[in-house]
């Protein structure tokens, strides 16, 4: 049997509480560490090497392309855009969406921070995306400034209204993810408020369960943050039922994950 072709900005399929089977494309990998207007305390990808808000064409769409129509066949219920850092920063993200949909390929998620929200064409190039899923985790600058470590000239309060305006002209549905740690659970209620105000379609509420550099709270923590939602529709990575999924194709997925 031939060795499996090595995939550079692809990983996956892996099994995700929040969107079942997902197969991933990073659209910001360069091999040089993660890149992103947040250093957050929980991330998997470990520590931001590069703080910024700039965007640019981190990897042709042509060198995406190919590689997606070099797949053997997977099995997926979304194509994910995620991975070594924030997507948004892709200048063309829009257009591999764009062609993911041309091509009728899986629903297409993006997994985004929400930092650059408040640009037009950052909002105009997930248009064609099927599902947004959109982080929230401070409702205060001073919490913001702790669990998200953002670039020096960013306001919390930018980032939320950033929000309230892509909710407003998107077509697909808007999730809104709250990581919680210890560090931002006692603004649970006040997030819940600012949730009411944006109206995703639901909320995921999460807490750092794989290897990060948060620590996790417990089920009945994160089941007392719930209530605070009610009348929300919400799903807790303690409720979600995971998939069992098998990795299909070979990526450098270890590289992505920076030491913590």
């Amino acid at each position: 049997m031939s060795e499996k072709k090595s995939y550079k900005f692809i990983y996956g399929p892996v099994s995700s509480w929040r969107l079942g089977i997902s197969l991933g494309i990073d659209p910001v990998y360069t091999g040089k560490g993660k890149v992103c207007p947040f250093d957050c305390i929980y991330c998997q990808a470990g520590k931001t090497r590069r703080y910024t808000c700039q965007r640019k064409r981190f990897i042709t769409t042509d060198k995406i392309v190919r590689e997606v129509r070099s797949l053997p066949p997977v099995r997926a219920d979304y194509v994910t855009l995620s991975g070594a850092g924030e997507p948004t920063l892709a200048r063309n993200l829009g257009e591999i969406i764009s062609w993911l949909k041309k091509k009728k390929y899986e629903k297409i998620a993006v997994l985004t921070n929400a930092a650059l929200f408040s640009n037009a064409l950052v909002r105009k190039g997930l248009r064609d995306a099927n599902l947004v899923i959109a982080k929230l985790d401070a409702a205060s600058e001073e919490v913001f400034k702790i669990v998200n470590k953002p670039a020096g000239y960013l306001r919390l309060k930018k980032v939320i209204n950033g929000i309230k305006k892509f909710k407003k002209s998107f077509k697909g549905k808007l999730a809104l993810q709250i990581m919680f740690l210890k560090e931002n659970k006692h603004e649970a209620r006040a997030l819940a408020k600012i949730a009411r105000e944006i109206n995703p379609d639901f909320i995921q509420i999460n807490t750092p369960t794989r290897p990060s550099r948060g620590m996790a709270l417990s089920p009945d923590e994160i089941k007392k943050i719930k209530k605070e939602f009610k009348g929300l529709k919400v799903v807790s990575v303690y409720d979600a039922k995971k998939k069992k999924v098998k990795t299909k194709i070979k990526s450098n997925l270890a590289e992505r994950r920076g030491k913590r």
